[in-house]
């Protein structure tokens, strides 16, 4: 199966089996915006309660917050929202699409990097085990001026966003013969900037004005809330702020189903510490992060660090772990370091002092904050691209199985009666109860068995508890294991038990 078909693939499952809906769906659907069904708001709320216990149970200087959506107008300004949150836009004149001048270019890099991939593997065919890509890689003329064209692309395009330069950001695409990926149109409007603020009117505010922002990200709620936390928690440096919540950004390009949506939900820490000691804590999250992704069972080779050609305006230091997602490598996590930018703004506009009293050394100063942010929903497709899998069986047969981490899973276990009679769903029943506390149960007792452990297997679910006529007599039930498919025979009081060791090996 190719990528596209892979992805594909992933988008049919997540609908079929109640992950993902398009929202509005019987009046033809909303543009870029996705509801969770049944076992996707399961899966998300797990991978919430996955990164809230590793980023603020598990550590005593981070604590969590949850600030509103609505905020006073004047924080955006703060931020510099209002003038620098803008976005490369260009359309094409023919197709009449519309696009991120970045992201256009971007992927012609893509497929450049996929021509030096296939000459290493052509090379790799052709030299055999004594093949050395790296070296490969580094000598041969062709690759190498790949890398060189590649390297030209990246410094104009970062100059041309530095500078401001949308002239020569709409030259550079004609000169690399950069089509448009639907119609194949070289016919470019100029590229002009594009603010991303969904803007809204409320009532009656401060200072008479009404216009205000959806919040584009959950940062500025930690950073305006950042001297209340301190005090009331008597938190000393460094510490943390973590939050889950929704933000919205009016995205000039929505695609490749919920990777780029335009309601999203962030989860970020944002890490105060003592200027001059930022780098330091940067290169610290950088590892813990991808730690914490390595965790989950994924393979290392499916992320890459990737730091940023063009900073933010508030970063001294930024890098991206990406994914390998079926359209290849996109970001998943940012990491930055946002040096004292965000305080200070707001020092500065809100009029009020947001130091630090440092007791060690008897002085004020405003902290440095190093950032961590995924994308909630991007973790979501990450975890549903790396989970699905069609399996050929000794039979020759096929099934479909969802590899979940089995700490994610929606169901943890399903309780299945052999057959609808003779008192066995009342038994499957009565173990429903008892394990219903501690984890998320199904009952399913339609159609034969085997169909039934393959739609478990569609949906993730780690174990499947079989109760049949013997159950009735010794009080045992047969486990099965979601990825060996293995079966063995355990007394329904150890049950509990079991799962335990099993979900958390």
């Amino acid at each position: 199966m190719n990528q596209e078909d892979k992805f594909k693939s992933v988008i049919s499952h997540a609908k079929e089996y109640g992950f993902v809906f398009q929202s509005s769906e019987i009046y033809d659907g909303l543009s870029a915006v996705y509801d969770y069904g049944q076992l996707g708001a399961e899966l998300k709320n797990n991978i919430k309660k996955y990164w809230w216990k590793s980023m603020v149970q598990m550590h005593e200087n981070i604590v969590g917050i949850d600030t509103a959506i609505f905020m006073h107008p004047t924080i955006w300004k703060a931020s510099g929202h209002v003038d620098a949150f803008n976005d490369p836009l260009i359309d094409n004149k023919d197709s009449k699409k519309r696009y991120r001048a970045d992201v256009l270019v971007e992927d012609h890099i893509a497929k450049i990097e996929g021509k030096i991939a296939k000459e290493i593997k052509k090379a790799a065919k052709r030299f055999g085990e004594s093949f050395d890509a790296e070296m490969f890689a580094q000598t041969n003329p062709r690759v190498a001026g790949y890398k060189e064209k590649i390297e030209s692309i990246e410094a104009r395009m970062k100059r041309c966003l530095d500078e401001g330069d949308l002239e020569d950001f709409k030259q550079l695409i004609i000169d690399e013969e950069i089509v448009d990926p639907v119609g194949g149109s070289r016919n470019w409007t100029d590229v002009r900037q594009f603010n991303l603020m969904f803007s809204t009117e409320m009532g009656s505010i401060a200072e008479g004005a009404n216009t205000i922002y959806l919040r584009p990200e959950t940062a500025q709620g930690i950073f305006v809330n950042y001297l209340n936390v301190q005090k009331t928690g008597r938190m000393k440096l460094p510490f943390g702020i973590a939050q889950i919540g929704k933000a919205f950004r009016n995205e000039i390009v929505a695609r490749q189903f919920i990777f780029r949506m335009r309601e999203f939900e962030q989860m970020e820490m944002q890490f105060f510490v003592k200027p001059g000691t930022e780098m330091e804590w940067y290169e610290h999250w950088k590892a813990k992060r991808l730690e914490w992704h390595l965790g989950l069972g994924i393979a290392e080779t499916e992320y890459r660090f990737h730091d940023h050609l063009k900073m933010a305006h508030y970063a001294n230091a930024a890098a991206d772990i990406e994914f390998n997602f079926p359209f290849g490598f996109k970001e998943l996590e940012g990491i930055h370091s946002r040096t004292d930018f965000d305080l200070k703004q707001h020092e500065k506009h809100s009029g009020k002092k947001l130091q630090y009293f440092d007791p060690e050394t008897n002085e004020h100063y405003v902290p440095y904050v190093v950032e961590t942010s995924i994308g909630l929903d991007r973790m979501f497709l990450a975890t549903l691209c790396s989970a699905l899998q069609t399996e050929t069986l000794e039979d020759g047969s096929e099934r479909m199985v969802l590899r979940l981490p089995k700490v994610l899973a929606p169901y943890q276990v399903a309780i299945l009666p052999l057959v609808k009679k003779d008192g066995l769903p009342d038994k499957a029943r009565a173990i429903i109860d008892s394990l219903k506390m501690e984890y998320m149960c199904q009952y399913d007792e339609k159609d034969a068995i085997g169909r039934r452990y393959r739609r478990q297997d569609a949906i993730g679910t780690p174990y499947a508890i079989t109760v049949d006529h013997q159950t009735l007599e010794d009080q045992m039930v047969t486990i099965r294991e979601r990825d060996t498919m293995t079966q063995e025979r355990i007394p329904i009081d150890q049950l509990s038990e079991y799962l335990y060791k099993g979900l958390r090996a």
